[in-house]
């Protein structure tokens, strides 16, 4: 079992930048993929990031690539999620989760987060 603890988040003006934390206990977190989903009002929850086991490899949704940065430290059993230049498109609940692999689906993870709030005012 894994439990993902998240921490971050909040409100911010657009254009602005905040960066979200997930951190894991009961298992290292290097052997799993970690992604960050994200959840808007009504809508269905979205793939935004993920990172290989090793952080030789991230995959970007194309409306966050070039802003948002997935990171992962391994050591501190912690991945990161720097999100700049935000937008209001972006509020939303985000979610850290952990799988096997490093894909866009939601059901390929396994543990979650608990969520945190991204609200961007413009």
């Amino acid at each position: 079992q894994v439990q993902l603890v998240q921490s971050g988040g909040g409100l911010v003006q657009a254009g602005g930048s905040l960066r979200l934390s997930c951190s894991a206990s009961g298992r290292t977190i290097s052997n799993y993929a970690l992604g960050w989903f994200r959840q808007a009002p009504g809508k269905e929850r979205e793939f935004v990031a993920t990172i290989t086991r090793t952080g030789d490899r991230t995959v970007y949704a194309g409306s966050v690539k070039g802003r948002f940065t997935n990171s992962r430290d391994n050591a501190k059993n912690t991945v990161y999620l720097q999100m700049n230049s935000l937008k209001p498109e972006a509020t939303a609940v985000y979610y850290c989760a952990a799988g096997p692999l490093a894909v866009a689906t939601t059901w390929s993870y396994d543990y979650w987060g608990q969520g945190t709030k991204v609200t961007v005012s413009s």
